[in-house]
């Protein structure tokens, strides 16, 4: 069983996932990264362009999924040197560390609260993140063209590819992608019928929405949904 709530990291969110003991979970893409704590372990979980398949990946997972392009700040690495990976922190950042951290979430009252407090102090050591990252995000999830979104920040396509990568993992485009998805998908699961939500969403038509979908996510609309076709 998943649940969430919001995190007192401004923008993050907290969770617990019990996965089934049989059958394969799917992770869709979403422009974001998580912190993860499974089993007495620190992971970081890059950002997906593909949904990732959870088989094998049995028992409690605890984690703090950051908003795009905010994680590569606190945790010091480039995202796109983690893009569709999950690695141990310990990777990343120095044992000895790593080892301190992993206590003081172990000692915690529960895995989420240690791992929120962590991010608190990591987030409290490292400043904010680039301001004009959450524009970036906020004019392609509006739907804005890449090329317009450029020009309206003041910085070229080239420039803005490069901070893209470093800051979501991926250039622009693919960006674009992702959070289109997510409304396509919110829309989608609230009950709007399908070329409504195409056309809501930003794609050409209902046929490009079901192309991406099956693209990004590994499934059909229906199919992701849980409905019959």
């Amino acid at each position: 069983m998943y649940v969430e709530r919001a995190s007192r990291l401004a923008g993050a969110v907290v969770w617990t996932n019990t996965p089934e003991p049989s059958g394969t979970g799917r992770v869709l893409p979403d422009g974001c990264m998580d912190l993860l704590w499974h089993d007495g372990r620190l992971l970081v979980a890059g950002p997906d362009t593909r949904a990732h398949l959870t088989d094998g990946e049995g028992g409690p997972w605890a984690g703090i999924r950051f908003p795009p392009g905010t994680a590569p700040t606190l945790l010091g690495v480039p995202a796109h040197e983690l893009r569709d990976r999950r690695v141990e922190l310990a990777e990343l950042w120095p044992a000895g560390e790593v080892r301190r951290l992993t206590a003081r979430v172990r000692a915690a009252p529960n895995p989420v609260s240690g791992l929120e407090v962590l991010a608190l102090r990591r987030a409290a050591d490292t400043g904010p993140p680039d301001p004009l990252l959450r524009q970036v995000v906020a004019a392609l999830d509006a739907g804005r063209p890449v090329a317009a979104t450029a020009d309206e920040l003041g910085v070229g396509a080239r420039r803005l590819h490069r901070r893209s990568l470093a800051a979501f993992g991926y250039g622009p485009k693919v960006l674009a992608r992702i959070l289109r998805l997510r409304r396509a998908l919110a829309l989608a699961r609230a009950g709007t019928p399908f070329a409504q939500t195409a056309a809501r969403a930003g794609y050409a038509d209902q046929a490009h929405l079901a192309r991406e979908v099956r693209e990004l996510t590994g499934l059909s609309l229906s199919g992701l949904l849980g409905r019959g076709v």
